[in-house]
């Protein structure tokens, strides 16, 4: 393995990243809890904006002009509990694809990365983008 190389190219470029995300947004829009929180979003967008943030962050191409992590998700209470589920189906999904073990566990690491900007402890450290936006919280 050359040292050069960034995760991205060591997963072997964008198809992968479309696989994994594939595989990972058909679970969570067919799980009980966590597809609540995306009914009002396409699932192929997600996939897209998954992958075109995934593959930047990882030394892929600078292809990703959405929201940062915590500003898309401020008005989502995303507790541990939800993180560490969606941190699971990742690991199930990026395993599915085929990724060895060694690969799975720095995606994972990369992905971990957010779990501070994102995890809220209670709806009161929810930020409403406008006035009338819903405070997303479907907890079990």
């Amino acid at each position: 393995m050359a040292i050069d190389k960034t995760l991205y190219d060591r997963l072997g470029g964008k198809p992968t990243y479309v696989t994994v995300h594939k595989i990972f947004y058909d679970k969570a829009y067919a799980h009980p809890w966590l597809s609540r929180y995306f009914t009002d979003k396409p699932q192929e967008l997600l996939e897209n904006q998954q992958t075109d943030f995934m593959i930047q962050l990882m030394g892929g191409p600078k292809c990703y002009s959405g929201k940062s992590p915590k500003s898309a998700h401020q008005h989502i209470l995303i507790t541990d509990e939800l993180f560490e589920l969606r941190a699971q189906m990742l690991s199930e999904s990026i395993t599915e694809a085929g990724i060895s073990d060694e690969l799975r566990d720095e995606w994972l690491a990369a992905d971990a990365t957010f779990q501070r900007a994102l995890v809220k402890t209670s709806e009161d450290e929810c930020v409403r983008a406008y006035p009338t936006q819903p405070v997303l919280n479907f907890q079990r």
